[in-house]
């Protein structure tokens, strides 16, 4: 559905609404606000009658506005969404919520930015050109501003926008040459939904995540997948070391793998193109083996754009990592602070461990319980565990519970706290002026704080840094 297409229904009559007013849907509004020319003449939809729902501490922001066809709500109830012929949804509000699947079987159409912003690139059926969308359960964020670098170094003017932090909608009527998109397990069915295939769609890897969103693992993986499955990008690049992605078969589009031998792939921390050894990949700015892996997936998306991707390879030395990714800060009195705040399963806390094994280590896990199960990290536990573990949060004490019979046969001191703050103190005691002092909790920050930059942000002001210096995201936009 276009942005046309909804102000047509509205001048006849249908009703449209707008549920979240976090930056997606500030975008969506601007949007469907914008002034634009048709190719007809000029044509202006701010007198198209909207309605938001959001939290009434967002309210006086959306009546300051002072847009008189715009109305506010904040009950969005099955009745009350019943009411609309189309809702565009922001992300982080889940389809399966009861409110949302009874206004939908009543009727009401749900869609999201993603969906629209696809819509204004091709028909559907037809493929959106150079659009490269980027999604997997760790990595995306990594990957896709990772592709934009080595696009830029080609050359190409490239857009890095999406769930990384610069809503497509933003960007509904700028050009690029190429467009590398971070799609979460929220936006991954917007696109299948609107018809319009992408160009190329990566899959970094699948664990489970978010189950409080989609209720499940089982439909987790399925909303995850419907970029490849649903979507029906043209080449699909896929990760052929993870078990769920190397069982896909997608009757409607190529795939290509990577981490194969005649594919990109590492051997040791060589990277590889088939049989060639290309460069030692250790001093890259890519911490840790799986962040490295990733390089391998941009190098094959850029060869599924029909760029010869050899020559770009090198130029990953010149990346900027990004903020919250096990992100080194800087030491304090002999102890070394790194930012993985954005970890929310056990799986990345066990990644992010890995990268400082040879390390004193005194780690803080737990957060948002959303129902992971965090008994494969205790088994790990036996083997690789760091010197210090401190539980925090709302699953903090589960934790706990689950690493107490360990700890004392594995060697690791085990501590709990009630909040980041306590975590902190009681982890740079443990460490006693040597170390790593890492934040990588496993677990969404939800309740504590707004999100996971808020949690780094904190953690960076508790070891005396500039939060304000740790958190832009370089390259976002169009360059």
């Amino acid at each position: 559905m276009r942005i046309s297409q909804l102000e047509a229904l509205a001048a006849g009559g249908g009703r449209i609404a707008l549920w979240g007013w976090g930056r997606e849907g500030r975008a969506a509004y601007a949007a469907l606000r914008a002034v634009r020319d048709s190719g007809s003449g000029v044509r202006d939809s701010a007198g198209v009658p909207l309605t938001v729902f959001c939290a009434e501490d967002e309210a006086r922001e959306v009546l300051g506005l002072g847009d008189p066809s715009l109305a506010v709500e904040t009950v969005a109830s099955r009745e009350h969404l019943a009411r609309f012929d189309v809702v565009i949804k922001s992300p982080g509000i889940s389809p399966y919520r009861a409110e949302a699947m009874a206004a939908a079987a009543q009727g009401t159409r749900f869609i999201g930015g993603t969906t629209l912003w696809f819509a204004g690139r091709a028909a559907a059926g037809e493929i959106a050109a150079r659009t490269v969308c980027v999604t997997g359960t760790k990595g995306k964020s990594t990957t896709t501003a990772l592709l934009a670098h080595l696009l830029r170094a080609h050359g190409l003017r490239t857009a890095l926008a999406g769930n990384i932090g610069l809503p497509l909608l933003e960007l509904l009527d700028a050009q690029a040459d190429a467009w590398a998109i971070e799609l979460s397990s929220y936006q991954t069915g917007d696109v299948a939904a609107g018809g319009v295939r992408p160009d190329v769609a990566v899959v970094t890897n699948i664990f489970p995540e978010h189950l409080d969103w989609h209720g499940s693992e089982a439909q987790y993986v399925e909303d995850k997948l419907a970029l490849v499955t649903r979507a029906r990008p043209r080449i699909a690049v896929l990760n052929a070391d993870d078990p769920r992605l190397a069982s896909l078969a997608l009757p409607g589009s190529e795939i290509r793998w990577f981490g194969t031998p005649d594919g990109w792939h590492l051997r040791g921390d060589v990277l590889h193109r088939g049989a060639a050894a290309v460069m030692d990949t250790a001093g890259l700015p890519l911490p840790g083996r799986h962040n490295r892996g990733n390089l391998c997936a941009v190098l094959t998306a850029i060869e599924a754009l029909g760029i010869d991707a050899l020559p770009l390879a090198r130029a990953a030395a010149d990346f900027v990592p990004l903020p919250h990714r096990l992100q080194p800060l800087g030491t304090r009195d002999g102890v070394l602070w790194v930012n993985d705040s954005i970890s929310t399963t056990p799986h990345a806390s066990l990644a992010a461990l890995d990268v400082y094994r040879d390390r004193r280590v005194a780690l803080l896990v737990g957060g948002h319980d959303r129902g992971l199960d965090w008994q494969a990290f205790a088994d790990a536990m036996r083997t690789r565990a760091p010197q210090t573990i401190v539980t925090m949060g709302q699953n903090g004490p589960r934790i706990h519970d689950l690493l107490a019979p360990i700890a004392r046969g594995a060697g690791f001191r085990l501590a709990a706290a009630d909040d980041l703050a306590s975590a902190t103190a009681q982890a740079r005691a443990a460490l006693d002026g040597d170390g790593v002092l890492l934040l990588s909790p496993g677990a969404p920050s939800f309740g504590a704080y707004r999100d996971y930059t808020a949690r780094g942000r904190h953690f960076a002001a508790l070891g005396g840094f500039d939060p304000d210096a740790i958190t832009a995201i370089p390259g976002l936009g169009i360059a």
